[in-house]
């Protein structure tokens, strides 16, 4: 399993306009933006206990979240995600399921799951008959996407972040987001074995330092 490097920092407004100055002077947009961003909507899986956000909150060296995702509102292409954490450094697998597989997990039908051609949707599968691990919350924002080809680094600047009340069912139109509390805009730094001095410069903020910020703890607020 291939980790990456992963740097997160909450921004303010101010900080935004300098990086995109920065970024777009150095970086490419992700070939996937609309305009240069795209929305994402996620749902995320948690136990009855909330063990992946506890595990987060206190700091858990080794932890692994469940998602499905898909983006700027088009269901025709749904992702499965584990998100797998280890000493700081990140893992994403992923799996396209379809629309009717993602509907039929957030009803809770899930025995077809068990012979799926895909190892990580029979890994989910197995999570939920063992762990409990069912819809938890729906995740929402806005995403400016940029990619710099040394390092297969990615930054992204990802903002209004949103999260619905007392709904999973993320394929429903009608289920609403409503702002996930006073949150900030965060900047995610990704890469594979270096990160490129020009591109840590461009990230670099005074005051500015390392967090941990989770867009799924923040989305639980109203629980």
């Amino acid at each position: 399993m291939d980790y990456r490097h992963e740097w997160k920092y909450e921004m303010n407004t101010a900080d935004v306009l300098t990086l995109r100055m920065r970024l777009n002077a150095i970086m490419q947009s992700d070939p996937h933006a609309i305009d240069g961003r795209y929305s994402i909507r996620s749902l995320y899986f948690d136990t009855a206990s909330d063990k992946a956000l506890r595990e987060k909150l206190d700091g858990v060296n080794i932890r692994e979240k469940f998602r499905i995702r898909y983006y700027n509102l088009d269901t025709g292409l749904i992702h499965l995600e584990k998100k797998s954490k280890m000493s700081g450094l990140g893992n994403k697998q992923s799996a396209a399921i379809t629309k009717a597989e993602a509907q039929a997990i957030v009803d809770g039908d899930i025995e077809w799951m068990r012979e799926h051609e895909s190892g990580l949707v029979r890994e989910l599968y197995a999570k939920i008959k063992t762990e409990g691990l069912r819809p938890k919350t729906i995740v929402d924002y806005v995403r400016e996407p940029f990619v710099f080809p040394a390092g297969n680094v990615r930054v992204t600047i990802d903002s209004d972040i949103r999260t619905a009340i007392n709904c999973t069912d993320f394929l429903n139109p009608d289920c609403i987001t409503v702002p996930a509390g006073d949150t900030p805009v965060i900047l995610e730094v990704k890469w594979d074995e270096f990160l490129p001095d020009i591109i840590k410069d461009a990230v670099t903020v005074p005051g500015r330092r390392v967090g941990a910020f989770s867009k799924y703890a923040q989305c639980r607020i109203y629980d």
